[in-house]
């Protein structure tokens, strides 16, 4: 993907805000230990989540039924072992190809408060330079046409609507080999997102990027 770090306000993309539930978002408010001003305490405590372009990008929340994670559940054991611990990265947000979005708190580079884009199709972090603040724009005005040019699939859309909040596509081969370029000769399934996080994790070690 090319000029992953131009944020473009081109056109207005369809946000789905997910119902809060109050208890949720007072017990999620309250393991990540962020105040309500700032936007992504108001995400987390005004909302169960938001769903980006028929939910190919998932941003957490509260949780949801349509988005069944928190956005301290889904942190803790990856960014931080425990509730209450000042994480050196977060995870903010997902996208259906299995990408990642990232808020760096000091593990990825000098940038803190940056968002990084840890991407399926060459496993690199790779810096937006953008804030928190700066990526609900992107998500909600970017040209992800441009963004995710050739990565998305013949009649992506159907399929994307129907993924669950906690899945992703999992493609064969890897779309970051060689042979994983063309998306639409690639075989996909539906895989948790939890898996697919890990593998790319594990891929990054196996093919020497992280020792």
């Amino acid at each position: 993907m090319e000029n992953r770090s131009r944020v473009d306000i081109i056109r207005k993309n369809k946000v789905e805000i997910l119902p809060v539930d109050t208890t949720f978002a007072n017990e999620a408010l309250y393991k990540i230990q962020i105040t309500t001003h700032s936007p992504m305490g108001a995400i987390v405590f005004m909302t169960g989540g938001l769903l980006i372009d028929d939910g190919w990008i998932r941003i957490l929340g509260s949780g949801n039924s349509k988005l069944n994670r928190t956005l301290p559940d889904w942190n803790k054991g990856k960014s931080f072992k425990d509730f209450g611990e000042v994480p050196s990265f977060l995870l903010i947000a997902d996208d259906a190809i299995g990408g990642f979005y990232i808020l760096n708190g000091g593990a990825l580079g000098k940038d803190l408060g940056k968002i990084y884009y840890f991407s399926p199709d060459n496993l690199e972090y790779e810096s937006l330079e953008i804030t928190y603040s700066e990526f609900l724009l992107f998500c909600f005005n970017n040209d992800f046409e441009e963004f995710y040019k050739g990565h998305r699939w013949n009649n992506w859309r159907r399929e994307v609507a129907r993924l669950k909040g906690d899945e992703v596509f999992s493609f064969y081969p890897f779309l970051w080999t060689k042979e994983g370029k063309d998306i639409n000769k690639s075989s996909r399934k539906v895989v948790p997102v939890d898996e697919q996080y890990s593998l790319n994790i594990e891929m990054r070690k196996q093919i020497g990027v992280d020792k």
